[in-house]
């Protein structure tokens, strides 16, 4: 079984080849540092290679600031490209209606940052052979815009045009997640979309002759690899030394995120059956003397099979996992590069946290704050399908009343097991959300308390804490644990997760610290542990 292959939340792929090397993008929203580009040699296992941000826009809402957020926002759905020696990453920055494009020489970088003039929604960039340069973005409606030589924005003069239309009163999702290619003379686009008809989302594939179309197409892939209706799609395509192709696509995979899928493909001789035209919708059935352009098709007929053949460029090679354990033993400046496994929840105030001389991750809290999704220098890290624990050792002997220190799930729906002070006493509480504070919307407006289920004392600050999620069969559930005589004892029943576009991202394992009553306090983490 190859599939998922992350086995977590990385959603809309782009993916390409450079020499004996695959890389891979995908959107990071408001997690820092960000734009995480993964590397691999036979497209099943993944390591990280670099991030490309530490910040995009530099705003409140990143910052997580005068009652601003980032969730549900931030940095969408790259495009990956590599050129003549120079790596180009491209993306939106949900929230600010701006366009970036980040280069560099290697993935590592340095990387050099620049805005495009515009707003292009799920945009893949395009190299002509020609030295022309094009996007394709948009939802619903698919736009092909011809670019000035420098990248800067729409050349004058140049092409902008519909190049491609769904029909709103057949789709609940339109078009939209284009990835761009040529490929032998011939201008390919892959979209993601989702029929009335069909019960998921599915993949589709348009090609012409000349960049302006017109477009023939249809859908290439629609399963969900027998997981509950979730339709595996929008993503990218990619070529290996000796000829082969594969899609990586995104299934939606319940509260753990939207996880990657490789899926095989190979290009037919020619166009067969039945297609659509891009713009009017109509269908023509073509049989293999019609036309010579070839077409691929995704997997066996549409469906992603169990195994199949996958290359293997470097045998031997040993990939960097993407969890870690983390003693925070590092060496040097109090505010060091963490382990690249770690993200922030939004930019970090790095004036309240600090690599502990005790070889603890210490935080202080700046400001007081209303609930868990408030809290700033939240350290996170993916939660794994399909099941998955942590554990951490608490030292909360400085924190102050109402204040809230422990491991949670980071998500709308969130759970958190934390270490409290009452009346100088200390407690140990089960603080959740029940239900996401906004339905399906984009963005959280959760301004309300979390809710305390269950609460016991505890004789002392520090205590060893442990969570446990269980996404199999999208059971989606955490359970929280403590410490007691060498044992681990629940505390509470287990918490329901989901996923919601409030976040728009899988649920994560967080070290969060904050205060309700009076800001100053301070907490160290140690001994992480990631099963």
């Amino acid at each position: 079984m190859i599939n998922p292959i992350t086995k977590a939340d990385y959603p809309d792929p782009d993916v390409i080849r450079v020499g004996d090397t695959f890389y891979m993008i995908s959107t990071t929203m408001y997690f820092f540092p960000g734009g995480e580009i993964l590397r691999s040699y036979d497209l099943v296992h993944w390591e990280i290679a670099a991030r490309i941000f530490d910040s995009i826009d530099g705003t409140d809402a990143e910052h997580l600031i005068n009652g601003a957020n980032a969730y549900g926002k931030g940095m969408w759905a790259a495009s990956l490209r590599y050129r003549n020696g120079t790596f180009y990453i491209l993306f939106v920055s949900h929230g600010q209606e701006d366009t970036h494009l980040f280069t560099a020489a290697a993935v590592e970088g340095p990387w050099e940052h620049k805005r495009i003039k515009g707003y292009f929604h799920d945009a893949s960039l395009l190299f002509d052979d020609d030295g022309r340069i094009f996007l394709t973005s948009g939802n619903m409606q698919i736009h092909l815009t011809e670019l000035s030589e420098d990248l800067s924005g729409p050349k004058p003069g140049g092409i902008d045009t519909v190049i491609i239309k769904d029909n709103p009163e057949k789709v609940f999702l339109g078009y939209e997640g284009s990835h761009f290619y040529k490929i032998n003379g011939r201008y390919y686009i892959t979209l993601i979309h989702w029929p009335k008809a069909v019960s998921r989302r599915t993949e589709a594939v348009f090609v012409a002759d000349r960049v302006e179309g017109p477009y023939i197409g249809r859908d290439v892939c629609s399963d969900d690899m027998g997981y509950h209706g979730q339709g595996i799609a929008q993503g990218g395509i990619v070529d290996t030394p000796d000829g082969q192709w594969y899609s990586i696509m995104f299934r939606d995979s319940g509260a753990v995120g939207r996880v990657p899928a490789l899926v095989p493909v190979r290009f037919r001789s020619a166009c067969e059956g039945l297609f659509t035209d891009g713009l009017t919708g109509e269908s023509r059935e073509f049989t293999g003397s019609d036309n010579s352009v070839p077409f691929p098709e995704f997997g066996d007929n549409g469906l992603i099979p169990e195994t199949f053949e996958t290359p293997d460029l470097r045998p031997g090679y040993e990939y960097e996992p993407l969890f870690t354990s983390d003693d925070f033993a590092y060496t040097g400046e109090a505010r060091p590069k963490l382990k690249p496994q770690w993200q922030w929840n939004h930019i970090p105030d790095n004036t309240n946290w600090r690599i502990a001389r005790t070889d603890g991750f210490s935080v202080r809290t700046g400001r007081t704050d209303v609930n868990l999704v408030h809290a700033a220098n939240v350290l996170t890290q993916r939660m794994r399908y399909p099941k998955c624990a942590a554990e951490v050792t608490v030292d909360a002997s400085f924190i102050k009343d109402g204040d809230f220190a422990g491991l949670c799930v980071h998500q709308g729906c969130y759970g958190m097991i934390a270490v409290t002070k009452e009346a100088g006493g200390y407690e140990l509480v089960r603080l959740v959300r029940l239900q996401p504070a906004q339905g399906f919307g984009i963005g959280s407006n959760d301004n309300d308390p979390g809710v305390i289920t269950d609460r016991i004392p505890i004789d002392g600050p520090a205590v060893k804490l442990r969570l446990e999620a269980d996404f199999t069969d999208m059971a989606d559930t955490a359970g929280f644990f403590y410490e007691k005589n060498g044992a681990f004892v629940p505390l509470g029943s287990e918490h329901k997760l989901a996923f919601r576009l409030d976040h728009f991202t899988g649920a994560r394992f967080g070290l969060a610290y904050f205060s309700q009553k009076e800001a100053g306090g301070t907490v160290i983490f140690k001994q992480f542990r990631y099963e």
